[in-house]
């Protein structure tokens, strides 16, 4: 039973899951063009923690109580989108890192115009999986956190555009509710709606997702300050270098320690209402703040 599994072996086993129906999903890198596929493949199963299927399978088991019918069609989309980023912040036009997961990234491999349509491939066919779930609203609704409308997309333009800025709360908060946030909380409410979540149950779930949202992105920042290249297993020091506007930046460390504890403590309150169902959804709350890399 999942429930007396560790949190190690249960989010072991749940990658493993995602992993598997990943495999499944994507075409193999023998399928024409292969070098498209190969690329796609390269990023796409380098390692991650596979939070955001993760979060979204919780959902759904802090609504219903149990599994849902057609879970990974609806879960593995947001690995697919989350990895198409990666791919293309990656970019020497973006963000220029040589390193993703403690190895060279796509375009070092594969050379940028491939990397950028392996990431433009993996965007498409996100889509192309979650629209099998029959549910419009889904494919709206991951649409709208991967765009422009305070999306992922708007949360990199207000980052690259804040660069060499003098460092606000407001575009801070601007940049990171959009560029990290946006999908995380969508993560969580594709899970609830799939699962059949009243408004109730919505509102309780996108708060958590808000909160957790928030707390990502401040660690993240953190860490970039704090950990070495080999610990992350991207290079560190890279926000700073790029003169990127963050949580330490305007904040200090010490004070963005304490907002992460503070989000930490409102993600723990949104899930009051679920009970023991939500005990999963609370660990990984704790996982993202404490979390070293």
């Amino acid at each position: 039973m999942l429930a007396e599994l560790s949190l190690k072996e249960y989010l072991a086993g749940q990658a493993k899951r995602i992993d598997t129906a990943l495999d499944g999903l994507v075409p193999d890198e023998t399928t024409p063009p292969e070098t498209i596929h190969k690329a796609m493949r390269y990023s796409l199963f380098a390692g991650g923690k596979r939070i955001r299927p993760v979060l979204c399978l919780e959902a759904m088991r802090t609504v219903a109580g149990r599994d849902v019918e057609g879970a990974m069609e609806v879960a593995c989309p947001l690995e697919m989108i989350h990895t198409y980023s990666l791919i293309h912040d990656d970019l020497p036009a973006l963000d220029n890192d040589d390193l993703r997961r403690g190895r060279p990234t796509s375009h070092k491999v594969f050379g940028e115009a491939m990397a950028i349509l392996a990431g433009d491939s993996l965007l498409t066919y996100a889509f192309d999986v979650l629209g099998r779930s029959g549910n419009a609203r889904l494919v709206v609704e991951l649409a709208s956190a991967s765009g422009t409308l305070g999306g992922m997309i708007a949360g990199q333009v207000h980052d690259i555009e804040g660069e060499k800025q003098a460092p606000t709360a407001e575009l801070l908060e601007r940049i990171h509710r959009a560029k990290t946030g946006a999908l995380l909380r969508c993560s969580l409410r594709l899970g609830a709606m799939h699962a059949g979540a009243s408004e109730e149950e919505l509102a309780a779930i996108s708060g958590y997702g808000e909160h957790i949202g928030l707390a990502f992105q401040i660690v993240d920042d953190i860490l970039d300050v704090t950990q070495t290249s080999e610990q992350l297993g991207k290079t560190a020091g890279k926000d700073a270098a790029q003169q990127k506007i963050t949580f330490p930046a305007v904040y200090g460390l010490e004070r963005s320690r304490e907002m992460a504890e503070e989000e930490r403590r409102q993600a723990h309150a949104s899930l009051e209402r679920f009970g023991a169902k939500a005990r999963r959804l609370h660990e990984l709350a704790d996982l993202i703040v404490d979390r070293s890399s």
